[in-house]
């Protein structure tokens, strides 16, 4: 029913207990692991996971597509190795995509502190960019745990649950995102393709972040990089919600 993907950074052990909790779903029905730099991954024996590994590293993007053309059902979830599951949220969140005519769907994020990540915002533009740079306004939206769903102008890409169809449609990511805005691209051009995305603050994960981008220049680079492709690609369309 659902392929999930992951890919590995040297995550080691955090990877091999995701899937081996991954693998107690029984909404599970494969599990593409992509090693995409070399690492021992002690990954549980079930017929229902499969590694691939990278002989060179590639992006985000890229590395999701490739996991897309070899899936095997009819939902695409997209999972990053630092999240966290208190319990099984597929059922819920495939009701309410069937329910709601969704295409992408999204639980929130919690970090292991308890608190609330801003995994749903607002479009960025050049102005909501000088806001967050003079405001620290970062166009998050005001959600309340167990409240009601909505939908947001885009879901952050450490959990995407899509439909396959839709997912093809748009054409997967863009792999001309290496690192950081993919998730935002793909929300933009699946609204503008009148596709739904919900996020349902009933269910919930918890997000063991790294934050390389705050740590590292390389990764800082990537992120303002991709930032400003995105926003100059913006202002070849017009407006995605009006």
């Amino acid at each position: 029913m659902i392929t999930v993907s992951i890919v590995s950074h040297k995550h080691g052990s955090m990877v091999g207990s995701l899937v081996q909790q991954l693998t107690r779903y029984p909404e599970i029905s494969q599990i593409i692991v992509v090693e995409n730099i070399p690492e021992n991954l002690a990954l549980p024996n079930d017929p229902r996971v499969q590694k691939v590994v990278n002989l060179v590293p590639m992006g985000f993007a890229s590395n999701h597509n490739a996991s897309f053309r070899l899936m095997r059902a009819d939902y695409f979830c997209v999972l990053n190795p630092d999240i966290i599951f208190k319990d099984n949220l597929f059922p819920g969140l495939l009701m309410e995509m069937k329910a709601q005519g969704a295409s992408l769907i999204a639980p929130i994020v919690l970090n292991k502190g308890g608190e609330l990540e801003d995994s749903a915002r607002h479009f960025p533009t050049f102005k909501s960019l000088l806001k967050k740079i003079i405001f620290k306004d970062k166009g998050a939206y005001d959600i309340k745990v167990g409240g009601h769903s909505f939908s947001p102008d885009w879901v952050a890409g450490m959990f995407l649950l899509f439909d396959k169809f839709s997912f093809s449609q748009v054409n997967g990511f863009d792999e001309k995102y290496f690192l950081y805005y993919e998730d935002v691209d793909i929300c933009s051009r699946l609204w503008r393709q009148k596709f739904k995305i919900i996020l349902s603050p009933k269910s919930i994960v918890i997000h063991d972040a790294r934050r390389d981008s705050q740590k590292s220049m390389k990764f800082a680079f990537l992120h303002i990089k991709s930032m400003a492709r995105y926003l100059l690609s913006q202002l070849m369309q017009p407006n995605i919600l009006g």
